[in-house]
This record gives C-alpha cells, sequence and structure tokens, in this order.
C-alpha cells in the first residue's frame, strides 16, 4: 500500500503503491485516481483503505482538481468540490491532503511546530511556474516557518524526453531541471527543479524518495502505461 512512510511528531507522511487495491487492469491494485476510468466503486475502496491507514475517514479527504497551474488553496475544511489548484494548505488537524499522480512530482509540505501542512503537486507547468513556492510561501502566510519537505517518486530526468525547445524553457526557470535521456537526448528532471526551487524559498530540511515511475512497476506511469490508475503522496496532522 505505502511505496515510502514516515510519521513524525504528529504528523503523518506517504506515498502510496498499487498494493493493497481492488481495481482491476489496466488499473489494477490501488488506483486513487477518479478521473481516469475505473470503476467509481474501486476507486472509493481503495482511497477509503488508504486514509483508515493514515487514522482519518474519505470525510476528511481532501482532493484537488489538479490542473498543471500555479494555484494554492488554503482550507480550514474539506470543500464540498476538489478545487481547481496545484497546491493546498491547511493548519486544521485531521485533515489529509492528497496530490495524485503518474509520473508528476508530488510534494508534502509540513511545519510541525506551527501545525500547518501542505500537499503540491508539480508537473513540468506548475514546476516552470514555481507552484512549489507559491505553496511554500502560503504555508507562510499562516504561520509556518520551519517547513520541511518531502519529494515523492516521480518520473527521473532520463525518462522524460521532450523537444529540445521545452527543455531549456525549463531549464530558463530552473537550470537543475535540464537532463538528458538514456539515449541523449533532451530531457527535464522535474524532481530536481523542484528541490532547488526548495532550497530557494528556504525550504533546508528536504527528503527525496527515490524511484522512477516510468522504471518501477509499483508506481502507476503515464508515459509507460498510456491508460493507468494514478498514485498519491498523502499528509495529515493528528488532533492534538
Amino acid at each position: 500500500m505505502f511505496f515510502w512512510r514516515d510519521d513524525v511528531a504528529g504528523i503523518r507522511r506517504a506515498f502510496t503503491d498499487r498494493s493493497g487495491g481492488v481495481s482491476l487492469p489496466p488499473y489494477a491494485g490501488l488506483n486513487l485516481g477518479g478521473h481516469v476510468g475505473d470503476a467509481p466503486e474501486a476507486v472509493r475502496e481503495n482511497r477509503a483503505r488508504v486514509v483508515a491507514e493514515l487514522g482519518v475517514t474519505l470525510e476528511r479527504l481532501v482532493l484537488m482538481d489538479q490542473c498543471h497551474g500555479a494555484d494554492v488553496a488554503v482550507v480550514s475544511e474539506r470543500p464540498a468540490e476538489p478545487l481547481a489548484v496545484d497546491g493546498v494548505v491547511t493548519a486544521e488537524p485531521g485533515l489529509a491532503l492528497a496530490v495524485l499522480v503518474a509520473d508528476c512530482t508530488p510534494v508534502l509540505l509540513s511545519d510541525e511546530g506551527a501545525g500547518v501542512i501542505g500537499a503540491v503537486h508539480a508537473g513540468r507547468p506548475g514546476m516552470t511556474k514555481q507552484v512549489v513556492p507559491r505553496a511554500v510561501s502560503a504555508m507562510r502566510d499562516v504561520g509556518a516557518s520551519r517547513i520541511r519537505a518531502v519529494v515523492g517518486p516521480s518520473v527521473c530526468g532520463r525518462c522524460y524526453e521532450v523537444p529540445l525547445a521545452m527543455r531549456e524553457e525549463a531549464a530558463a526557470v530552473s537550470p537543475e531541471s535540464r537532463s538528458v535521456t538514456w539515449t541523449g537526448t533532451p530531457a527535464i528532471d522535474v524532481a530536481s527543479g523542484v528541490v532547488a526551487q526548495l532550497r530557494a524559498a528556504g525550504v533546508d530540511d528536504v527528503t527525496w524518495v527515490g524511484g522512477c515511475a516510468r522504471e518501477e512497476p509499483s508506481l502507476y506511469s503515464y508515459r509507460r502505461d498510456g491508460t493507468t490508475g494514478r498514485f498519491a503522496g498523502l499528509i495529515v496532522r493528528t488532533a492534538p
């Protein structure tokens, strides 16, 4: 169920994998994406299993209508419908924030002392629009000061082939994202760009969870499989 999990100082953080779910092929396993063509009842059951492991219910799960932008929302309760944003921040205990991915970079943010957490979806467009620094700024606006970040598994720089012009556009924002594929063609390393942006935003405590979504069969990858599911990064602050 969990590719990586770490519980520390009242904060539960995790990245899921494909194991432990009920979805049938081609979504086989723990698909958490409700927009990919999977059976809704399977997705709901998968989500319920995951949040139960984190100690909350589906009614406390906050999902985003991710749109590859740079908007970040601060919430104090679960919205009636997922907000069209790519970052969400809360200081409300017991709310589980989730980011869904299948190659893009999931980022989990927390300040245990201030009781503020965040989840961010950073694909190539979000990285170039600097959605992660915006989320860091939104957390500081509600009282965070000592932020730690966990950058989850995503497609690696050697597997994300793009046209040269697209790579150079990304590198103009974050030079660290410039990469080449296994065969020497232009590529983008989104996670490297995200890590550099976190450092530039003053977030020094950064954990980078290894693993390439395209190379790792236990993760969902759109680039590898086309029709596929979504794994998630999730973070929740337990009630005092």
